[in-house]
C-alpha cells in the first residue's frame, strides 16, 4: 500500500460521507482533479509524519496548503475561482465539516501500518 492508496481510500470515504450529508460535489478518485488528489496525498503524509496531530491540525494543514496555492474563503466551493467555504478556523466549521477531518485522520491511522 502506498501513500496515494491511503489517500484514495480517504477520498472515497469522504465522498460517501459527503453524499450522506447531501453534498454530491465530490467526484470519485479516478475522476478527481489532480489538485484534489495531491491535497489528499499531502494530508496522508501530514498524519504519517505527525501521528499525534488532531483533526484541527489536519484542517489547519489543509487550509495552509489551500491558501499557499492561491485559494481563499468563498461561500460556495468553486475550483475555478479557488474559493472554498471551509477556509476558516477549525472551531468555526460546522460540525458536519469538522467530522470530515476526524474521518480523514482515522483512515490514515488505520491504514498507515500497511505502508
Amino acid at each position: 500500500m502506498t501513500t496515494a492508496d491511503i489517500a484514495q481510500v480517504a477520498h472515497e470515504i469522504n465522498k460517501e460521507y459527503c453524499l450522506a450529508i447531501g453534498d454530491s460535489s465530490q467526484l470519485p478518485w479516478d475522476e478527481a482533479p489532480a489538485w484534489q488528489k495531491e491535497s489528499a496525498v499531502l494530508g496522508v503524509m501530514f498524519h504519517v509524519e505527525n501521528p499525534d496531530a488532531g483533526p484541527d491540525a489536519s484542517h489547519n494543514s489543509w487550509m495552509k496548503q489551500k491558501i499557499d496555492t492561491g485559494w481563499k474563503y468563498g461561500e460556495v466551493k468553486d475550483a475555478d475561482k479557488k474559493e472554498h467555504p471551509c477556509i476558516v478556523p477549525f472551531e468555526d466549521l460546522p460540525m458536519q465539516q469538522q467530522f470530515k477531518d476526524y474521518l480523514f485522520r482515522q483512515v490514515v491511522h488505520s491504514l498507515k501500518k500497511f505502508l
